[in-house]
């Protein structure tokens, strides 16, 4: 059985410029740029012992890649807050770390040029492996003064429970 679109009419990709992340519940400020979500399956070679001039593939243990998550400085401290959870220094002896809660469930969600939620997926269990709180300094230049973290993650799927928008149609009045 075929399966037939709601919006049918919709004949261009989705942009890569709206779009939002969320974790603990809430949208997280400023964030200008997502890496991609990458899965990689390994490939494992071998082959039946009647057949030595030809090998076989069958899957093995797939990875999920990290994913990068890049905004301008501000005051907000939610970046910093969650690289703490592995490493705090200047904690104390034995406090370091706060193995507890530093895993996150995250949500990243893609709009289409409406503003209509049009994709989301769900990455599971990701940490913060990497932060870096400011990006290179430089008298001559004219640029947003960047952080970023890399997080990673042991998964992600889409939420199918998004459905497809109907996107409006803006018709001139008579």
């Amino acid at each position: 059985m075929a399966s037939f679109s709601v919006n049918a009419q919709r004949f261009d990709p989705y942009k890569n410029f709206k779009f939002r992340v969320k974790w603990d519940g809430k949208y997280v400020a400023g964030v200008s740029k997502v890496s991609a979500l990458k899965r990689t399956t390994e490939v494992i070679k071998h082959r039946e012992g009647g057949d030595p001039s030809s090998s076989r593939k069958s899957p093995g243990r797939s990875e999920y890649e990290a994913i990068t998550l890049e905004r301008g400085v501000t005051h907000d401290k939610d970046f910093e807050q969650w690289s703490n959870k592995v490493w705090n220094f200047g904690a104390g002896l034995g406090k370091e770390v706060s193995l507890k809660d530093f895993r996150k469930d995250i949500i990243i969600e893609v709009y289409n040029e409406a503003g209509q939620l049009a994709l989301a997926y769900k990455v599971y269990r990701a940490w913060v492996s990497e932060f870096q709180p400011a990006g290179d300094l430089d008298a001559n230049a004219n640029a947003v003064l960047l952080q970023h973290i890399k997080i990673e993650n042991e998964g992600w799927e889409r939420d199918t429970s998004v459905p497809e928008p109907s996107e409006p149609s803006f018709v001139e009045p008579a």
